[in-house]
């Protein structure tokens, strides 16, 4: 979980409103079967505590909660509310992700880390990605001269047409991630996500990147518009690959979508620009970490196909 989820709106820690806690429901009775997170949580608050050097009854006066409900929430027999758990927070001077048990809270190391990069930049953060790659060996910048061209962007951006034209181009193979998928998987993709789920197609996604990553030393790959929302998938395809995100306005998305007959939830909704919209934006920001970007939607196809080819030309030919 983000820390700036963990911020919930721009709520801060120090102006959580003060809440009376509701005393524990019965969720879990004396001697039955608790809830593993809520016991995971009691853990975690108890270990933070007493790393902190703080008493119970000196915590829950700080937090403003009763002590009885402090303890019954470190026992794993209290279901706090969100605001109460801020209050905690606030009173162990951690973050509410640490009391959630968030992965890059887990060990002192990860702790220091988060303290390194809180509040950096954008631009300070991508360095830090890419000489983290480079340090383990899983990629940096030497993605940029890769001779694996993936083009990532929303549906209806151009990335089939466009891929398969810059494929003969360079004399590459032409590889449609989704059809890769659909082979491992032995059905389409609709049916794996009404089958079995976001998940399993998500890990289908990313076995079938790593296969052409590994066959393919020279290839043009198209890739599915959500891949960028699998943080460990996009890392990959920005470590193996020379990426271009081909951006279009949202008219022209929508239209060419409906022009290929693209029936799914976005091309059918009554509102369906809008939500258009609101995806373009909930994965821009991840688009733009590809190493170059085109605009489809501001000249003709043949010119759009001049400028993609002359970009990975050159970008295919510096040292």
């Amino acid at each position: 979980m983000s820390s700036n989820i963990l911020q919930l709106s721009g709520i801060s820690l120090d102006t959580a409103p003060v809440i009376e806690a509701p005393q524990p429901t019965g969720d879990a009775p004396s001697g039955g079967v608790k809830n593993p997170f809520l016991v995971a949580l009691g853990d975690r608050v108890r270990a933070i505590r007493s790393r902190r050097g703080m008493t119970r009854k000196a915590t829950a006066a700080t937090a403003d909660v009763s002590e009885r409900h402090l303890a019954n929430l470190e026992y794993g027999e209290g279901n706090v509310s969100i605001l109460v758990l801020l209050q905690i927070a606030n009173a162990l001077q951690c973050s509410l992700a640490e009391l959630l048990g968030d992965t890059t809270t887990s060990s002192p190391e990860w702790l220091m880390i988060r303290e390194l990069l809180e509040q950096r930049d954008e631009a300070t953060l991508h360095r830090v990605r890419v000489a983290i790659g480079e340090m383990l060996g899983t990629g940096g910048d030497n993605a940029t001269h890769s001779h694996r061209i993936a083009l990532v962007g929303l549906r209806g951006a151009g990335k089939s047409t466009l891929g398969k034209m810059l494929a003969d181009a360079l004399d590459y193979p032409f590889i449609e991630l989704s059809r890769e998928i659909e082979k491992f998987a032995g059905c389409s993709v609709s049916e794996i996500q009404s089958l079995y789920g976001q998940n399993a197609y998500r890990r289908y996604e990313r076995r079938a990147l790593e296969e052409a990553i590994q066959i393919y030393p020279e290839a043009v790959i198209a890739t599915p518009g959500g891949l960028v929302s699998d943080p460990a998938t996009f890392n990959q395809l920005l470590a193996h690959c020379t990426t271009v995100w081909l951006e279009a306005d949202p008219q022209d998305h929508l239209k060419r979508v409906t022009a290929q007959g693209d029936l799914r939830p976005m091309a059918a909704s009554k509102e369906a620009l809008e939500d258009l919209k609101v995806i373009l934006a909930g994965r821009a920001a991840f688009y733009s970490k590809a190493q170059f970007r085109i605009n489809t939607s501001t000249q003709s196809l043949d010119q759009t196909f001049a400028s993609l080819l002359e970009l990975v030309q050159h970008a295919l030919t510096q040292k």
